[in-house]
């Protein structure tokens, strides 16, 4: 465990183009979380942990001034520049240059394997399932097929179903199919725009309350004996039963954290306590959020798995509507921003006693 007081903190961006990872892509996001990590310098500096950046006198409105790439280059001159500590706020992928940094540093980031294979939503899904977790049920097409309309045609029955990339991000790509036509139209959407592959994921949808449970490291949390969940944020105003993507609407304006009260509902505590599991049995190094639904019988089910969830915050200038839903969560049990981000890097961790 790293003191985040001791360490001397360089914030990394994504600058790597993803692979494609069993025929599959994940589109970068524009700006490669720079945002985000100007935010989460920004709010680290004003608490009194030291920055390390690529300018001496970061400006709070430039984002390039507070992160770094995450390429082998971009790291090896924050190392250079006197970081101990590098926070990899990027997607990382088996063989991603944080797993040789590792070896050099500490790092907060998510185990590169385990985020390639969490990213697969259907595979991640199926894994939670066969530990008996309640998850809702997933289907894998091809969306180039040739007999794509006729696979579709299959699912008819079961309507009406989301439609989204097999490797999404967020809610882009997401639609609700009402008929096989719209079935149709979302499967050919994600296709035609080339963000994300051709493997289109088809799944059960689930009408009820959207909310989203934060998930913690036990390293976070002193005296933790696990993974531990903060209060969920409950999803609202969302189009046609899809959250809007947080680029496009900020989030603060459609999530809000459930009042003690909500929290104490049988439903509620026994997702949480999936949720939970679920973050265990993955293995998390680093906070990650899980977005869950109720079911026709009011029973809520984990649909989506984010181990790369967004850490936006408050702070900067013009930045005052950018919290991210673990923001609003963290607030919820009273910890700042800077607090969320302070507990994540106790989670902190390193190769240096592995090497030769």
């Amino acid at each position: 465990m790293s003191d985040p007081f001791a360490e001397k903190i360089a914030i990394l961006y994504q600058a790597i183009e993803p692979p494609v990872i069993d025929g599959q892509r994940k589109d970068a996001k524009p700006g490669g979380y720079s945002d985000s990590g100007a935010d989460m310098g920004v709010a680290l500096r004003a608490v009194g942990c030291t920055l390390v950046t690529p300018v001496a006198d970061p400006d709070p409105t430039s984002v390039f001034d507070w992160v770094w790439p995450d390429t082998p280059e971009g790291i090896d001159a924050a190392l250079a520049a006197g970081a101990t500590l590098l926070w990899a706020n990027t997607v990382v992928f088996d063989g991603h240059p944080i797993e040789a940094a590792s070896r050099r540093a500490w790092v907060v980031s998510a185990d590169p394997r385990t985020m390639q294979d969490v990213d697969d939503k259907a595979a991640t899904n199926a894994r939670l399932a066969a530990e008996g977790l309640p998850v809702a049920g997933s289907w894998v097409v091809d969306g180039a097929a040739q007999d794509i309309e006729a696979q579709l045609a299959a699912f008819a029955g079961h309507l009406p179903l989301v439609v989204k990339p097999l490797r999404g991000r967020g809610s882009q790509g997401v639609s609700v199919a009402r008929s096989l036509d719209e079935m149709i139209a979302g499967t050919r959407a994600i296709v035609a725009g080339g963000k994300f592959g051709t493997a289109i994921m088809i799944e059960q949808f689930l009408p009820g309350q959207e909310i989203t449970i934060t998930v913690m490291p036990a390293a976070a949390r002193e005296g933790a004996q696990g993974p531990f969940a903060l209060p969920p944020v409950r999803r609202f105003d969302q189009h046609d039963d899809v959250a809007p993507y947080n680029g496009d609407v900020p989030v603060s304006t459609n999530s809000a954290a459930m009042t003690c009260e909500e929290r104490a509902n049988p439903a509620i505590v026994t997702v949480t306590a999936a949720c939970e599991q679920a973050a265990s049995l993955i293995g998390i190094r680093t906070p990650m959020r899980i977005d869950c639904r109720q079911d026709v019988t009011g029973a809520y089910l984990l649909f989506d798995v984010n181990i790369k969830p967004n850490l936006t915050g408050a702070g900067r200038p013009g930045r005052e509507h950018e919290d991210s839903l673990s923001t609003i969560a963290a607030a919820a049990v009273g910890w700042r921003y800077a607090d969320l981000l302070v507990a994540a890097i106790r989670g902190a961790w390193t190769n240096r006693d592995n090497t030769a």
